[in-house]
This record gives C-alpha cells, sequence and structure tokens, in this order.
C-alpha cells in the first residue's frame, strides 16, 4: 500500500481536496494531509464543493506536518509555494517528493457565488491532476511491479 502526503500552509483547503480526490480514486491508498501552519478547522466553502462532487471532507480535521514528519513516505506532495518552501526536513524516509501548486481558493473575493466558482475550479484542477499523478505513478508502477 502506498502511503501518501499532501501538505499546504494551512491544510484546511487544497491538501484536503486533493486527499478526498485521491482516496476518491483508490481507496486502498494511505493519504493523509497537513499544514505547515495548520488553521483550526476546514474551509467551509471547501467542504462545499467537495461535497457536490461526493468527495465529503467534513470529517477531516487539519492538522500539522509535525506529527507525520517521522514516518516514512513514498511521496510527499506540496500543494501550495508557500508550503514547498517551509517544508520541513523529513527524519522518515521519503521516496519522492513532488510539487503541485494551486492558487488559495481561500483568497477569493466577491460574493458567495463567486467565491464557490473559484473553490469549484480548484477542485476540478486538483482533480485533474491527482488522477494524472494517480494513473502515472500509482497505476503504471503497479502493472510495472506485476510484470517483474
Amino acid at each position: 500500500m502506498k502511503k501518501i502526503l499532501i501538505l499546504c500552509t494551512g491544510n484546511r483547503c487544497r491538501s484536503k481536496m486533493a486527499q478526498a480526490c485521491l482516496l476518491h480514486l483508490d481507496a486502498e491508498l494511505c493519504v493523509r494531509s497537513a499544514g505547515t501552519h495548520p488553521a483550526h478547522n476546514t474551509h467551509p466553502l471547501a467542504i462545499e464543493v467537495m461535497k457536490e462532487a461526493g468527495m465529503p471532507i467534513s470529517d477531516l480535521q487539519p492538522h500539522d506536518v509535525k506529527d507525520f514528519i517521522n514516518e516514512e513516505w513514498d511521496f510527499v506532495i506540496t500543494v501550495c509555494d508557500h508550503a514547498r518552501e517551509t517544508c520541513p526536513v523529513f527524519t522518515g524516509k521519503v521516496k519522492h517528493q513532488l510539487h503541485l501548486a494551486y492558487p488559495d481558493p481561500a483568497q477569493a473575493k466577491g460574493t458567495k457565488e463567486e467565491q464557490l466558482a473559484v473553490f469549484r475550479q480548484t477542485r476540478d484542477r486538483i482533480a485533474l491532476s491527482f488522477k494524472e499523478f494517480h494513473h502515472r505513478y500509482i497505476e503504471e508502477a503497479h502493472e510495472y511491479e506485476e510484470r517483474l
């Protein structure tokens, strides 16, 4: 089973969306998310747009990256530039580190509908790129291992 840790700054929007997308694609993965400066709760608009897509995140609470720093990971993926810059050195073994940056939807201005549109766009971008990640790094690697 592959272990994947997804990091952003607050662990309240993008990393939670990515975690839910990966688990939706493959429930056999061990996927966790954390923040370099975790918020107190998951953003309500992130909860709303993920529920619309059938990937609820209301039960996923923000975590601190320090909670996971001593573990071994197949992938540590940063989803914002700030997390990439402030990501601590992992004392556990990390096989692969990737960076897939997305703008922070929590910075969206305007009416609730305009903000929801930004959150949906972010969700869809994350879903597409993590589907590609899953195909390239999980499915194809599994097929290769089976051929050995």
